[in-house]
């Protein structure tokens, strides 16, 4: 997914290790809209100023349930990224993703697209014709900097839900409920969708060095005794060795994503993940070049971007960079 915003600021997240083991921080939201007065708006939880990464999770966008009948839908042309992967998982509705690595595929409720972009790459989403009812969250994790320059690749994953009583988790990363999911990672990840009945409660088991996030779609869970509300992120440190999701009296859905710190610090700014100012001007020059915009040189060894085949739409140019330096932005200690 790209971050369309005609202004993103750019950011130094730090990947230190936050502990906070016996509290939960509730992190709300801001809407960002993704295009022009038809299209879809989203509820963006990470990054923000108190919060920038979780593991190595660092983008959560959550959108709907959106009439597609009545609004653009989601329709983004290719765009490009960088040093990271991307991950979309839907709770109704389709999409169709094309990516410049000949990748094509339709997600579906239930099912995983998880793109690595690796060195760079650049892809298009687009709501499916037939979908109606659309609502998901698209997520991006960074890639550490052994891995940031990796080939781009792309998988899909069905994961088939478990039950407990009470719970349903289909696990799409990571090991969660004694679940494991086969997708590669470059960082040690969980991510899975728990749903509750009303009343019901679980109790998950989770590695302590990790940091962990809940995001609540619908209903009023409490997550460790704290009520979190739908649309919020509960953030929980490293610590801790046990996690408890309860609904109240209406049934929940959410997702549970989580990792070990990343312990890097990461240069976001638009669709790009680098380490440097300096990086991110030249991956701007790179797909400016790539599509006929502002072509500007490109230092050796920096990216070349491609397009997907198929597409109708023109590109999405990048944004003019700021004229001041990055201004840096951490997680605060734990």
């Amino acid at each position: 997914m790209s971050n369309v915003e005609t202004d993103p600021q750019e950011l130094l997240c730090s990947g230190a290790t936050n502990g906070a083991p016996g509290g939960v921080e509730v992190l709300t939201p801001r809407i960002v809209p993704l295009g022009g007065p038809r299209a879809m708006s989203v509820r963006r939880t990470l990054p923000q100023r108190n919060r920038s990464l979780i593991g190595a999770w660092c983008f959560l966008d959550h959108y709907g349930p959106d009439d597609v009948r009545t609004t653009a839908g989601m329709a983004v042309p290719p765009h490009p990224h960088t040093g990271l992967q991307t991950i979309s998982w839907l709770f109704a509705g389709e999409i169709n993703h094309a990516d410049s690595a000949g990748n094509h595929a339709t997600v579906r409720p239930g099912q995983l697209n998880l793109m690595t972009a690796g060195r760079g790459i650049s892809h298009s989403e687009y709501s499916a014709p037939g979908t109606t009812i659309l609502h998901g969250v698209q997520l991006w994790v960074a890639l550490p900097d052994s891995a940031r320059f990796t080939e781009p690749a792309f998988e899909h994953y069905s994961p088939v839900p478990v039950h407990r009583p009470g719970a349903a988790v289909s696990v799409f990363l990571g090991t969660v409920a004694g679940q494991q999911s086969p997708v590669v990672t470059f960082t040690p990840l969980v991510g899975a969708e728990i749903s509750l009945d009303a009343g019901a409660s679980l109790t998950l088991e989770v590695d302590a060095g990790f940091e962990h996030g809940v995001l609540v779609d619908a209903g009023n869970p409490s997550v460790d005794g704290t009520p979190v509300e739908p649309g919020e992120l509960a953030y929980l440190g490293t610590g801790r060795s046990s996690v408890e999701l309860r609904a109240g009296d209406a049934p929940v859905r959410l997702l549970f994503i989580g990792g070990a710190p990343l312990k890097e610090s990461i240069l976001m700014w638009w669709n790009f993940v680098g380490r440097s100012h300096e990086e991110i001007v030249a991956f701007r020059a790179a797909w400016q070049g790539a599509i006929g915009r502002e072509p500007e040189p490109v230092p050796d060894g920096v990216t070349s971007f491609s397009l997907p085949d198929g597409q109708s739409d023109a590109p999405l140019p990048a944004p003019r960079l700021p004229s001041v330096e990055l201004r840096p932005r951490a997680n605060p200690p734990g």
